[in-house]
């Protein structure tokens, strides 16, 4: 069964490459690693290459679901594993938590949630799981999902509309001491406010535009 890890990617050079060197240790059963690098500006591009992964470099950015479209138009594969570019203390145990539900057929999709990693992170999941990007799912259902490119920070959530619409498997992966770069930490406390709420904005469309299709 072919199983591929996307990470989108939008000037993650400092924390891409943590990321690439635990999935680089699961092989298999991950067959290919590709980092779509969301028109950054920075050395996201050239750090993932230095690894020896896949990278498909968008010239602008579009936002992460279509960073994810990208990845799957560009390569085939039964099982995608999809994780976010800025995770700090990922193991090999969680990504085959993650992964093996989907392999062995007992979910159709799997969501990872922090756990005693910090305060923040930790309570941002547990009152939001849909909005975690650190997921495994068969593509063909991907596949189905029509609006993927335009969701942009809405994508996890249009992930998890789908599947609980769809009445498929969905199985919650505790991902203990795992964490990621908050966004006020990596634009500082103003930048990174605005960049938050313009991902919460994203969202909050996607979930509008999702309730008037009902």
């Amino acid at each position: 069964m072919n199983t591929i890890a996307i990470i989108p990617a939008f000037n993650e050079e400092k924390t891409i490459g943590n990321v690439l060197s635990v999935l680089q240790k699961v092989a298999p059963p991950l067959d290919r690693i590709i980092v779509v690098s969301d028109g950054s500006t920075d050395k996201t591009v050239q750090t993932a290459q230095s690894f020896g992964v896949e990278v498909v470099a968008l010239a602008k950015n579009r936002g992460k679901g279509a960073a994810l479209k990208a990845g799957l138009d560009n390569f085939s594969t039964d099982i995608v594993l999809l994780l976010d570019a800025d995770l700090i203390g990922l193991t090999p145990a969680h990504v085959h938590s993650l992964l093996e539900p989907v392999r062995q057929g007992e979910a159709d999709m799997t969501v990872g949630i922090f756990e005693k990693g910090r305060i923040a992170t930790d309570l941002a999941q547990k009152l939001a799981p849909y909005l975690s990007g650190q997921r495994a799912i068969r593509s063909s259902l991907l596949a189905e999902i029509t609006d993927l490119e335009k969701a942009r920070y809405g994508v996890d959530l249009a992930l998890s509309r789908f599947t609980e619409s769809a009445g498929l498997r969905v199985k919650e992966v505790i991902l203990p001491d795992m964490t990621h770069v908050m966004k006020e930490e990596k634009l500082g406390v103003y930048r990174g406010l605005v960049a938050r709420m313009k991902m919460y904005w994203e969202i909050i469309g996607y979930l509008s535009k999702f309730n008037s299709l009902k």
